[in-house]
C-alpha cells in the first residue's frame, strides 16, 4: 500500500473519523491542535492511505534551554489507526521527527508514556529510546481511579556526543518538577 507523510492541515481535523477514539480532541480540544499547527508546523506529520483516509500521525515541538544542553525535540502525541497498525508507520513518523530535531540542533527527543502501556514503552525501546525518569502521576485519572505515572524517554541525538541527556535520574520526579 503506497502511503503518503505530509505536512498537517487544518483539514485533517475533519478527517479523524476512523481515528476518533485515537485522537483525544476532547482532552485536548481543537485549539490546542491548531495551536501546535502554528507554532510548530514542520512537526505535525501524518500518514494518509492512497483512498485519503488518515493513517496515522504524529504531533511534537522543540523546546528548552541550549545553554544547558537541553534544547531537544518533543512527542506530544504518537497515533496510528487500528486497521493501520503494525506496518511500521509509528518508527516512521518517529523517524521524521527525530530528523527534524536533528536540523534544528536538538540534544534529544523525548516522550512521555503511561508506564502501564508496555506495548508502547517496548516500541519506543526498540526504537532506541530509554527511560530517563518516572514522573509520579503525571496522568489525571478518571472515575476515582488513582493518577498514574510517566515514563520520561528520551534518545539522544547526534549533537549529545556524551549521550549526557539520557543519563537516567535515580529518583522519581513530580509533575511540578519538570519544566
Amino acid at each position: 500500500m503506497m502511503t503518503t507523510l505530509r505536512a498537517f492541515t487544518c483539514d485533517d481535523l475533519f478527517k479523524f473519523n476512523n481515528m476518533v477514539s485515537l485522537i483525544p480532541v476532547c482532552q485536548y480540544g481543537i485549539p490546542f491542535y491548531l495551536q501546535y499547527l502554528a507554532h510548530w508546523p514542520e512537526y505535525f506529520i501524518v500518514a494518509e492511505a492512497p483512498g485519503g483516509e488518515l493513517m496515522g500521525y504524529i504531533m511534537g515541538k522543540a523546546e528548552g534551554s541550549v545553554a544547558r544542553e537541553e534544547w531537544h525535540g518533543h512527542v506530544t502525541a504518537l497515533s496510528v489507526a487500528p486497521e493501520f497498525r503494525r506496518l511500521g508507520l509509528a518508527a516512521k513518523l518517529m523517524e521524521m521527527l527525530e530528523e527534524i530535531s536533528e536540523r534544528k540542533g536538538g540534544f534529544f527527543v523525548d516522550l512521555f508514556v503511561r508506564v502501564s502501556n508496555q506495548v508502547a514503552v517496548n516500541m519506543y525501546k526498540q526504537l532506541g529510546y530509554s527511560v530517563y525518569r518516572t514522573v509520579i502521576e503525571y496522568y489525571s485519572a478518571s472515575n476515582g481511579e488513582p493518577d498514574e505515572d510517566a515514563y520520561d524517554m528520551r534518545k539522544a541525538l547526534s549533537r549529545d556526543t556524551e549521550k549526557k541527556s539520557i543519563i537516567p535520574l535515580p529518583h522519581p520526579v513530580r509533575p511540578e518538577d519538570i519544566e
